[in-house]
């Protein structure tokens, strides 16, 4: 039976080779760029690569609070998740900056494992942008019910001011999209935002057709430079009072 180990960290016990370790997971498994990718490095058909450098810079800023998860399996890193916190109106967000599970490992219900490890008692609202039907499912069902009982109202509520003033640039410079922010939006889209990150989207559709086939999905289509958007509010268990006084135990 394989061994699973998860472990948290905060982002200064994140060491060079831990987030070189991390940078070669995103680089093996994150996925293609698309015929419309366009830079130096960004060429049609070619790896998604993020150098552990850009990689620090990105998902462990120095002006925020963050955290990175892994998993390993056997002793071989399996997943990883990076997050960070900002407050908005005096509510705690936690935004998931990266959700990676190396394919060779995928279908465990690491991702959902990975998020749980984020998680905490004091946020009051969980983020994440992907093109990725399975990061979004894992984050509905890590953060609330499953995407089933998803409610697209929070977004809209939320998205906005919560994104303006995230400390991750790319966050911050997203470009809601969707029905749930423009009611006449009759594209097909939901909740999405223009990242203008053009990664190739065969696998998150074909993966999204597969999802589609066992439930209703809340979020829309996915085009091209597109990510899902979802926002979740924290279920915060209420500490119920005794109706009488304790006895004593002596």
């Amino acid at each position: 039976m394989e061994e699973q180990v998860y472990k948290k960290y905060g982002a200064g016990q994140v060491t060079e080779t831990m987030l070189q370790e991390a940078a070669v997971l995103f680089s093996e498994n994150y996925g293609v760029w698309g015929e419309q990718a366009t830079g130096k490095f960004a060429k049609p058909g070619s790896r998604v690569r993020l150098s552990k450098d850009r990689l620090r810079s990105q998902c462990l800023p120095d002006n925020a609070t963050c955290f990175y998860a892994r998993v390993t399996v056997d002793g071989q890193l399996a997943g990883n998740a990076f997050a960070c916190r900002w407050t908005v109106n005096d509510k705690t967000v936690c935004w998931v900056t990266q959700l990676v599970v190396d394919r060779n490992y995928r279908e465990r219900g690491l991702a959902k494992g990975l998020l749980n490890q984020i998680k905490q008692n004091d946020v009051d609202i969980y983020g994440l942008m992907s093109s990725h039907p399975a990061a979004c499912l894992a984050a509905a069902k890590a953060f609330g019910d499953s995407i089933r009982t998803l409610q697209l109202g929070p977004i809209g509520k939320y998205a906005d001011e919560i994104m303006k003033v995230s400390p991750i640039s790319y966050v911050k410079d997203a470009k809601l999209r969707g029905s749930v922010f423009n009611p006449s939006d009759t594209s097909g889209l939901v909740s999405s935002v223009d990242s203008g990150f053009f990664v190739d989207h065969n696998e998150p559709l074909g993966a999204l057709a597969w999802v589609r086939e066992e439930t209703d999905w809340p979020l829309g289509e996915l085009f091209d430079g597109h990510e899902f958007l979802i926002i979740l509010e924290a279920r915060h268990r209420s500490r119920s009072r005794p109706t009488s006084r304790p006895k004593s135990g002596f």
